[in-house]
């Protein structure tokens, strides 16, 4: 008994002393834990005899009960002076403005397009529009696609429901559509303000959503996209080489673009060319105007005479030149978003990352935020 009375002032006076709750947890452990004193001696009852057990049973349970209350008492207390330091040095000042709502922000897609239609238009474009949803002449037919072309096939395009006549329209695939009714406006003779303030000669660009049944990280099904179309006379590649180096300096803000054009093929334009450009990849980011690497970024060509012949334009007196951009792409290469699909995953922490101020100082290249 005087062992135990002992024991129990000893770990008593530890525990009236401990300062933190670190301090505490250590000391329940050595007395009430696996390895214990007290669970020591709660151990040995069983090498005892029935008479030893009966006699020191009830007391060293009694030492348990006692200590694990004081350790319970002292956390207590403990507890409530790290609340009483929190509370003095937390608290909240109500005489304090609010914090300032949560602004929105430009959406990068929204800023890249606002930032080419600022560039193309000191260029001279004038902007055009049409619908999301067309038939398959506007898509397809006028501009040169043969009917049993890959880009018709249910792989690539979402198809519509036949309509009361058997005729399936489509979600649009790219925006040269808009394109041809241009073109169609101005040769039935309509007003020049009426076909989007042109009339040959024409100097259009035409933003918007398209859908193409595809999807990883660098496609999207939904995504934005910007052709331009010039037409007038004795028009050659060389004003498309021009056009697009032009853009490409003024959008990357650097004159040390290095640009190549490669032929390639599209049923609309003849000859074709896809545009390279000069970047560096090391470091885990692309950089424009700088290293040895190439990088695709765009493609066009002249207008095919057929394209013109199908929208009602002589091809003897009148040629052009298209190109198409993919905004949401030029997008993710100057300002670094790595993956398309998180643009239209309606992520508010991604878009406050990526995202711009509408209320930013103004860009010099472009004048915009």
């Amino acid at each position: 008994m005087t062992d135990l009375t002992k024991l129990e002032a000893e770990l008593s006076g530890r525990i009236a002393a401990a300062e933190d709750l670190a301090a505490l947890e250590a000391l329940r452990v050595a007395a009430l834990g696996k390895s214990g004193s007290i669970s020591e001696l709660l151990k040995s009852l069983g090498r005892m005899t029935p008479d030893e057990r009966r006699e020191r049973g009830p007391q060293i349970n009694g030492l348990r009960d006692r200590i694990a209350a004081a350790v319970a008492e002292k956390k207590a207390a403990l507890d409530a002076a790290e609340l009483d330091v929190r509370l003095a040095s937390e608290h909240v000042d109500l005489t304090l403005p609010a914090p300032p709502e949560r602004r929105g922000r430009v959406h990068p897609t929204m800023q890249v397009l606002d930032e080419m239609i600022a560039i193309f238009g000191e260029m001279g474009f004038s902007l055009a529009e049409g619908p999301d949803i067309e038939d398959d002449f506007h898509n397809f037919t006028a501009l040169n696609f043969p009917p049993k072309h890959p880009a018709r096939d249910m792989h690539d395009t979402f198809w519509l429901a036949p309509d009361e006549r058997g005729e399936r329209k489509l979600l649009r695939t790219h925006t040269s559509p808009v394109q041809v009714r241009v073109m169609q406006r101005t040769n039935e003779g309509v007003p020049a303000w009426v076909a989007n303030g042109q009339a040959p000669p024409i100097r259009v660009i035409v933003p918007g959503r398209v859908y193409r049944s595809d999807s990883d990280a660098t496609h999207t099904p939904m995504f934005h996209q910007m052709e331009g179309l010039v037409i007038d006379r004795a028009i050659h590649m060389g004003h498309l080489k021009w056009t697009l180096e032009t853009f490409t300096r003024r959008f990357f803000e650097t004159e040390r673009v290095v640009t190549r054009f490669r032929p390639h093929h599209f049923p609309f334009t003849e000859p074709s060319c896809e545009m390279d450009v000069k970047c560096d990849r090391s470091g885990g980011a692309i950089k424009i105007g700088e290293g040895s690497d190439w990088l695709e970024i765009l493609g066009g060509g002249m207008v095919h005479p057929n394209v013109l012949r199908n929208c009602g334009l002589d091809p003897e007196t009148w040629q052009g030149f298209a190109f198409g951009l993919g905004i949401d792409r030029l997008g993710a290469l100057k300002y670094g978003m790595p993956d398309l699909r998180d643009m239209f995953a309606s992520d508010v922490r991604w878009l406050e990352h990526y995202g711009f101020s509408a209320f930013a100082t103004p860009n010099p290249a472009t004048g915009l935020s």
